[in-house]
């Protein structure tokens, strides 16, 4: 944790080194020195430090020698945030570097008011910052002597290999409790015999979190009566880390000669496995893998290709990312146990040799104990066997008030398993896993809000050269999927798309993050009689990082005021009245949140936000404020604003040009009155909910931006809402925000409201629209009250990944564009569209074909020949929605060689009172699965008719509901 710590302090010392040294703004003169002392004594520091950080388990001084480190380090992270945000100010300021240092002086020395102020805070500002710097080196200076006494050996290993315990195939079955389904799986794939791939040896993986209980299926399997008979060879080998391919080779020729080969070169124990097994059926069990070098994976595998058909190799490992490297053909994913299979388990150790009357006495307490231990394996063993020798109930009732990790026998056993894989993450990750300490227990967590969180504690960096560079999201989900792929995160919930949304951690591996954190982090409960026990015995001045919640008629705990180093402040309240004015204490907060649940009580945001110099993460809600202050533009880090649930907010400050680092600017939809003038600025967004557009003579004047304040937010990712098009007159302010150059928008919504009634200029409406082309890479696309009677962008049809399209509220179209053209539309909605009165074969793109007599110009079938029978329209249209078209009356297509919708799986028409009839080629097509008609008497009357009489129209279609009543229902 501490040399994480350090590691990131030493590269953002570099940076900022680098950086003063080429910049043409130089804040801070005259420290080079000093800063070139900090990086050596940082240096020297981080060279012992893995000794140290194996050594603190058992000595103290060197435990509490890792703490001043750690919270010296933490404040040199400070001042460099510190220096870098003033520079960065000034540049952006525009002071250029032949001026900066005189107009400072002249300001200083001038004696008018309001120039020396500005002169007399920078200068101030330089002289703080070099004097922290020199106190930084000061502490440092005492650190590094303390380290020299210690006698701490310079080593660049990160772990203490000799914690490893090794594995062995012997099992006391009678020990083991469930996994019969994972059991019986795995058994049948040791057994099968596959027509693929004769001549490959498969390969097995067993994947799951540290103390599931991997280790001990493959021992059920190796053991296992049918399995013994199955192979010629069985051998055992625990790999563990390092990937020790010596080892690993003499273990296998051990196994299967009875002895250790005397033999120095790795071609020559290959060479006498490859012999040994030739013509034989083998199971090779690798226990704990975690090497994720291919090259090695490789070389040993060659070794294993001459065993006979059938031969297996089963692998056990914490990681996904092993699995797939070694080309596994069947996965199989650890759970956790059932509660009644944990209960099992933990009767066999804890009642073992008791009385029935002692066992009934304690089953209500054992129960809630077991619960505790949230499925996992080791964890139930661990507590059984501890309790097996707790003969009375109150010392039951002791371990079950207990936290987890507060009973030694857990740290003994479950720390070592968890501490394993902890310690195989790279160290910018060890600091990500850590900070879910912080984050509520059973509780499912947003994912993009906890990288947004890693963010803005500066433990991602954008990673390649400017021309190839990643994007610091997109490291986060890097950084989160490995957690998640190693079995840190889990009960995962993800969209339509399969991407993960939001997550929990399991409660013991969470208490490991706390275990971890320490005095670090806190998560904070607050009824109405005071402050609980937990806050009074806090140590302020370590604290980090915290959570609080506020419960009903509780008072906001002041003694928070005293944590001056806290980073991450999130509050969530059931009784907060008014926000607390705390920015002038707390100003190291680089992560804000505040939320009231109910009622929208706080209504203003006190005075001072603009202190918290560092912060980077502000996010309110349910929040009554109806605008931000002015200040807060003064927050030069901030990256992420989040005011959604917020719902009486309007406006937004309107200097918010100046938060040049601003990424995700995120509202409710529809709340904003207009986007200030100064939107333009923000060039680095990543996110922004919608953009108001307002006319240029409208209420808000010189105040609003227009348009073309879009134009260099190139950034841009994800989905984006324009609103109030229906105000825009200027054609050129629509060119100017070039759509088109925002290839990572793959969601955009284009609204033509407007501020006032009054009639609509149609030629208007056509020219912005036009103007607005986004980029082809674009896959959902909303227009709304479009009012143009026949005619829709020409730019749609040039949208070949679109995906989802919705037109609504286009009252005055009378004629549907040729949607039917579009190669990739899975999903088209209509909505209250009441000037169409037919629809007919110009959806589907052939209608202007035909009028200048040729055969229609569509998407080819790719199995068929190149006649006019081969052409598809809506190729790939899976779901279709129509509702509210008023004026409806006739759907017929009369061009018959045509393929219409062959993928379509639901159809719903709703409110459409004059349709009379669906088309035939609709009605038959095989893939049709739903359909869903609604308040349309006509319609519904023919169909009821045809469900009484001749169901042959509608008898292939399993799902079919009339009136919301079902008619047919597939019974298959």
């Amino acid at each position: 944790m501490v040399d994480a710590i350090v590691s990131a302090v030493l590269k953002q010392l570099n940076s900022t080194a680098v950086e003063e040294a080429k910049e043409q703004v130089r804040l801070v003169t005259g420290v080079e020195k000093e800063v070139k002392r900090l990086q050596d004594n940082l240096e020297a520091i981080q060279a012992v430090l893995a000794d140290a950080e194996r050594r603190q388990v058992k000595e103290e001084h060197v435990r509490l020698w890792l703490d001043k480190l750690k919270q010296a380090s933490y404040d040199i992270d400070d001042v460099l945030d510190e220096w870098n945000t003033a520079r960065g100010k000034l540049q952006n300021e525009g002071v250029d570097a032949d001026n900066a240092l005189s107009f400072l002086q002249k300001l200083c020395s001038s004696f008018f008011p309001a120039a020396s102020c500005f002169g007399f805070e920078q200068l101030f500002l330089r002289r703080d910052i070099a004097k922290k710097i020199k106190e930084m080196n000061e502490t440092l200076d005492n650190i590094s002597r303390q380290k020299d006494t210690f006698n701490l050996s310079v080593t660049r290993s990160k772990e203490d290999k000799s914690e490893r315990t090794q594995s062995t195939a012997l099992i006391n079955v009678s020990e083991v409790c469930g996994r019969n389904e994972e059991k019986n799986a795995l058994k049948g794939k040791l057994l099968s015999e596959t027509a693929e791939q004769p001549n490959a040896i498969q390969l097995i993986s067993l994947v799951g979190m540290g103390g599931i209980g991997k280790t001990t299926l493959a021992q059920l399997a190796y053991n296992d009566a049918d399995v013994i008979n199955n192979f010629n060879v069985r051998i055992w080998v625990c790999v563990s880390d390092p990937f020790d391919e010596f080892r690993i080779a003499k273990a296998i020729i051990e196994n299967l000669e009875g002895s250790t080969p005397n033999l120095g070169e790795l071609n020559s124990l290959h060479q006498r496995i490859n012999n040994s097994i030739a013509g034989k059926k083998v199971l090779l069990v690798l226990d704990d893998v975690w090497t994720e070098d291919g090259n090695k994976w490789e070389s040993f595998q060659r070794c294993l290709i001459n065993g006979h058909r059938g031969s297996k190799i089963l692998a056990t490992t914490r990681k996904e990312t092993v699995a797939r490297m070694i080309g596994s053909t069947y996965v199989i994913s650890i759970e956790e146990l059932s509660e009644p299979e944990c209960w099992s388990l933990f009767k066999r150790f804890a009642f073992l040799n008791r009385s029935r009357s002692d066992c009934k006495q304690l089953e209500e307490i054992g129960r809630k104990i077991t619960w505790k231990c949230k499925g996992l394996p080791l964890a139930v063993k661990t507590i059984g066997s501890l309790l097996r020798f707790k003969k009375a109930r109150e010392e039951w009732q002791s371990i079950l008030d207990s936290e987890i990790w507060q009973v030694e026998e857990f740290e003994k056993n479950l720390l070592p398993a968890l501490l394993l894989s902890y310690n195989d993450l790279p160290n910018e990750i060890k600091r990500c896993f850590s900070y879910c300490a912080v984050l509520p227990k059973e509780c499912y967590v947003d994912r993009d809000e906890l990288i947004k969180l890693w963010m803005a504690q500066g433990y991602i960096d954008q990673k390649g050269n400017k021309e190839m560079e990643m994007e610091m999201e997109m490291v986060g989900e890097r950084y989160f999927d490995l957690l998640a792929k190693r079995s840190f995160f889990q009960e995962f919930e993800k969209d339509e798309e399969g991407n993960v949304k939001r997550y929990k951690m399991h409660d013991i591996v969470h208490g490991f993050a706390q275990l971890l954190t320490k005095v670090e982090c806190a998560a904070m409960e607050v009824g109405s009689v005071g402050e609980p026990p937990l806050l009074r015995n806090i140590c302020y001045e370590k604290l980090r990082h915290s959570i609080l919640v506020l419960h009903y008629n509780a008072s906001f705990p002041v003694s928070i005021f005293n944590a001056k180093k806290l980073r991450s402040l999130l509050i969530q309240g059931y009784s907060l009245q008014h926000m607390p004015s705390f920015f002038d204490q707390l100003t190291c907060l680089r992560a804000l949140r505040i939320g009231k649940y109910g009622d929208d009580a706080i209504e203003r945001i006190p005075n001072g936000i603009e202190k918290l110099i560092h912060l980077r993460y502000l996010k309110l809600f349910f929040v009554g404020i109806e605008e931000l202050p002015e200040t807060c533009c003064e927050l030069f880090n901030l990256q992420n604003l989040d005011l959604r649930r917020c719902s009486k907010f309007k406006r937004l400050p309107q200097n918010i040009g100046k938060l040049v680092n601003l990424r995700h600017l995120i509202f409710d939809e529809d709340d904003l009155e207009y986007m200030p003038k100064g939107m333009g600025s923000l060039t680095g967004l990543r996110t922004l909910s919608e953009f108001v557009a307002v006319s240029g003579g409208g209420k808000y004047g010189s105040k609003a931006c227009n348009l073309d304040g879009l134009r260099h937010m190139n950034h841009l990712r994800g989905s984006l809402k324009i609103r109030g098009l229906g105000n825009v007159t200027d054609v050129d302010g629509a060119k100017n925000a070039e759509l088109e150059k925002k290839k990572n928008l793959i969601s955009l919504e284009l609204e033509f409201d407007k501020e006032e009634e009054e009639d609509e200029d149609e030629v208007n409406h056509q020219a912005i629209i036009e103007a607005l082309r986004p980029h082809p890479n674009l896959e959902s696309l909303q227009i709304s009250f479009y009012e143009v009677k026949a005619r829709f962008p020409n730019w749609i049809l040039s949208l070949n990944k679109l995906r989802m399209l919705c037109l609504s509220f286009c009252k005055k179209c009378e004629i549907m564009p040729p949607l039917g053209k579009l190669q990739s539309l899975e999903v088209l909605d209509i909505w209250e569209m009441h000037g169409i009165k037919r629809v007919g074969d110009e959806v589907l793109g052939i209608e202007s074909d035909h009028m200048h007599g040729t055969s229609p110009s569509l998407s080819p079938s790719p199995s068929s020949s190149s006649s006019s029978s081969s052409v598809i329209a809506f190729p790939r249209l899976k779901k279709f929605t129509l509702w509210s078209l008023d004026g409806w009356e006739e759907w017929e297509f009369i061009e018959e060689n045509i393929t219409i919708m062959p993928q379509l799986n639901s159809l719903a028409i709703r409110d459409c009172s004059k349709l009379k009839m669906l088309p035939d080629q609709v009605l038959r097509s095989t893939t049709l699965k739903k359909l869903e008609i609604n308040d349309c008497p006509i319609l519904e009357k023919s169909f009821k008719e045809a469900a009484g009489d001749d169901r042959s129209k509608i008898s292939c279609i399993p799902t079919v509901i009339i009136d919301s009543r079902y008619v047919q229902i597939d019974r298959h």
